[in-house]
């Protein structure tokens, strides 16, 4: 903890604002392999002769790789440090993102996804861990907020890209545009980025060592319950996303253009939501904060859920789902951050598991959203779902703390 402090006050406000760009980029590797080909969805339905469920299996593929990868990656880095991973990770993603580009089976597409997700997961994990390695305590929640507002840049701009690029070129562009921004981001890691995790804190032993210290955090009561509710607020964000291009471009009419600004307008939402924590740090605890937001997510969907009884209204549910965004950002800055600050050694298994819960979560959360088609009743049911059940297991934590 001593050499956390010394390298803390050490940053300079210079290297503080270079690493959260590049750390922010790092870790938007789960919205820029998922926002960027959004509305492309429905041309690629097309073009593979296949369902929409199967296309948003595409989806739900990337996050099962995004959430086992981490498992690789986080145990990695707590042994051999936290670029090499990086670099190696983003160079796989490109090439795979690469290969995409080419295929014409929906099969082998799902497949890649797979494999780009696992590759991506790197971005993920690693950016929490390096975070977490150079802040604590309330620096880390401003970093961690700092971070989000980057990240959340890029679902703003994401569709939007994509939205511009289908206008012009096909689908296949979207991944060669990735595998470009891969190799980028690698060279970036390479140049840009110091080892912050110094060689007596890594762990021994190997990988096996690693990884069951990993897993003992999991069955710890002041963890599990945590990490479970930042899956599930996961969960909720990947009901919206998997769900919303049919919800509204299908469902509502909107063309893809309208669509794209509509969600960057609540790629916002979730930059001014992962910002509050930090405003709201002076008047209220981390607890109290959650629970307070989490009944607030819990309120809005359930509006949601009823306002199926009564004629659709487009603008109804843009306001209802702009405030779960604002939420979600919100309760994800907290989950995160609670759960690293309380991981004094192992930040890389931390993280892993972190990004385990949540992709996991968003891959159970992305198909069953879109069971009901074009009508949004399967992505409120899901967005209640998730916000109740997070609800539900930060009250048992903080009970079985007391």
């Amino acid at each position: 903890m001593k050499g956390l402090t010394i390298l803390n006050a050490t940053l300079s406000r210079r290297r503080q604002i270079w690493l959260t760009l590049l750390l922010g980029t790092v870790s938007a590797t789960g919205p820029l392999a998922i926002d960027l080909y959004l509305p492309a969805l429905p041309q690629m339905k097309a073009q593979f002769m296949t369902s929409a469920s199967l296309m948003q299996l595409s989806i739900t593929s990337c996050l099962v790789g995004l959430a086992l990868g981490q498992l690789i990656a986080g145990p990695l880095s707590d042994q051999h440090g936290r670029k090499k991973p990086l670099i190696i990770g983003f160079i796989v993603f490109g090439l795979v993102s690469l290969a995409i580009a080419f295929v014409h089976s929906i099969a082998l597409l799902i497949a890649l996804r797979f494999l780009q997700g696992i590759a991506g997961a790197t971005g993920q994990v690693l950016a929490r861990a390096v975070a977490r390695d150079l802040f604590t305590g309330k620096k880390l929640t401003r970093f961690y907020a700092m971070l989000n507002t980057v990240n959340g840049v890029f679902p703003i701009i994401a569709p939007i890209i994509g939205g511009f690029m289908i206008r012009y070129v096909d689908w296949q562009a979207v991944f060669i545009l990735l595998a470009v921004i891969g190799l980028a981001i690698a060279l970036a890691v390479t140049w840009g980025l110091r080892e912050s995790l110094p060689v007596d804190q890594r762990q021994s032993g190997g990988y096996s060592v690693a990884f069951v210290a990993m897993g003992k955090l999991i069955v710890q009561p002041a963890f599990w319950p945590l990490i479970l509710a930042t899956g599930l607020v996961y969960g909720a964000l990947f009901s919206y996303i998997s769900a919303s291009t049919f919800v509204f471009q299908t469902g509502f009419g909107l063309p893809p253009q309208t669509f794209s600004l509509l969600y960057a307008f609540n790629g916002l939402g979730i930059v001014v939501g992962s910002n509050l924590p930090g405003r709201l740090a002076k008047r209220y605890t981390n607890r109290q904060q959650l629970t307070g937001l989490l009944i607030g997510a819990m309120a809005v969907s359930a509006i949601l859920l009823v306002s199926l009884l009564f004629p659709a209204n487009v603008w109804l549910v843009i306001g209802l789902v702009l405030l779960l965004v604002i939420l979600i950002g919100a309760l994800l800055t907290l989950t995160v951050t609670v759960i690293m600050d309380r991981a004094t050694q192992n930040a890389g298994g931390a993280s892993a598991v972190i990004g385990l819960a949540q992709n996991a979560c968003g891959g159970i959360a992305s198909p069953l959203a879109g069971m009901s088609g074009s009508s949004y009743a399967a992505m409120a049911s899901m967005l209640f779902v998730c916000s109740t059940g997070a609800y539900a297991l930060v009250r048992y934590q903080g009970h079985h703390m007391d």
